[in-house]
């Protein structure tokens, strides 16, 4: 062979080498993956680790003694939306559990914009409570206020307020009540991976402006990436406050560019599905998907029901808001008792049509019974204003 030939030879290899490198990147309809083609390994790994999450049947497995009930509290819960069906939610769940344990509980909305919460937790902090939750917001953007509620003395105990379960030093939490980011983000990945073989088009929806969203969607995009025919159409950031607003417009565009391509999704929080239900009707898609849909959290009610009735949403890994709501609850009795907190964080959860049984939520079984058994609490009157 000539030396002109084997240039022209090694000039065409390496650019197929490179047109190969490119197919599934953004410019061409998805982001390349690393994976072995197939993933057989991957793929075993996930089904078994979905088949265990879909189980109904799991046991209370946190905490059974604490400190009993402290008597005259009162509890604020700033909320940074409470459009936002998991912060809501969990509101709900701490009004329930006050009137269990016998102390007021006031809920103040932020809005979903920062000069919202702020304005919120500057209130909170003038109310003199004994405890603060800083409900689904990040604390450092409410510094000033967080550290007058540390100069007077009130607690402060976050959900979904840094990324990780926990008590927190920077900002300094008493505890951070979540499950665990990466064990939502990996089991939502896995379903992914698991229902569809390990071949789809996948979108994924998040609010980067939420650390903890952010972070959340970031490690489910790392995840997909475990197997190479799992291709990341698109990564849609859009505020969880703009949802409403500008959801329908982008699934509409996205049905557009990518077609039959798009087969499934992930979105960090499960109200961007009933923002796409619309768009995706609009465009002829069926309810039962694809694409097909699964929310990273939060569980809520209107969630389940979508789940239920096979309406634009095939799962959900719910937070086990109520739950969540009483632990709170717990979490700020051993800190006015002056114990530590529990450390305790729910395990993962797939709910689908064929094992939620109609349910409208999910929480882990016996968990009203180990809280009262805990404080010593048979009932009390409400003091919810």
């Amino acid at each position: 062979m000539s030396a002109g030939r084997k240039a022209a030879t090694a000039a065409l290899l390496v650019a197929a080498v490179l047109a190969g490198c490119e197919r599934g990147s953004s410019a061409g309809g998805g982001d390349a993956t690393s994976g072995p083609r197939g993933c057989p390994a991957v793929l075993a790994r996930a089904k078994a680790a979905v088949e265990r999450a879909e189980r109904t049947n799991v046991p209370w497995n946190g905490p059974t003694r604490g400190p009993s009930a402290v008597s005259g509290k009162t509890i604020v819960y700033v909320a940074q939306t409470m459009t936002n069906p998991g912060v809501a939610g969990t509101a709900q769940g701490v009004r329930d559990a006050a009137k269990a344990i016998g102390w007021r509980v006031r809920v103040i909305d932020g809005g979903g914009t920062p000069a919202g919460i702020q304005a919120a937790l500057s209130e909170a902090v003038a109310l003199r409570p004994s405890g603060i939750v800083i409900g689904g917001f990040d604390p450092h953007s409410t510094a000033r206020q967080v550290a007058q509620a540390q100069a007077a003395g009130i607690p402060l105990v976050g959900w979904h307020a840094v990324a990780s379960p926990g008590p927190s030093r920077k900002p300094r939490l008493f505890t951070n009540v979540t499950t665990r980011v990466e064990e939502t983000a990996r089991i939502s990945a896995d379903w992914v991976i698991a229902r569809s073989n390990g071949r789809a088009g996948v979108v994924v929806f998040t609010d980067a402006s939420i650390p903890f969203a952010r972070n959340k969607s970031e490690l489910i995009r790392k995840e997909l990436t475990a197997c190479r025919d799992v291709r990341l159409l698109a990564y849609q950031n859009i505020p969880i406050p703009d949802a409403g607003s500008r959801t329908p417009q982008e699934v509409s565009s996205l049905v557009s560019r990518f077609r039959d391509e798009w087969t499934y999704s992930v979105a960090i929080n499960d109200l961007y599905f009933a923002d796409a239900a619309p768009a995706l009707r609009a465009a002829g898609k069926r309810g039962s998907g694809p694409p097909f849909n699964i929310g990273a959290g939060d569980g809520d009610p209107s969630a389940f029901q979508r789940v239920n009735h096979r309406q634009y949403q095939a799962a959900t890994v719910p937070e086990p808001l109520t739950q969540q709501g009483w632990q709170i609850i717990d979490e700020f009795n051993r800190a006015f008792s002056g114990r530590g907190p529990s450390r305790y964080s729910a395990p993962v959860h797939i709910a689908t049509a064929a094992n939620s049984a109609g349910a409208t939520s999910w929480n882990p079984r016996g968990y009203r019974q180990a809280y009262r058994k805990i404080w010593g609490a048979s009932g009390h009157a409400a003091l919810t204003p």
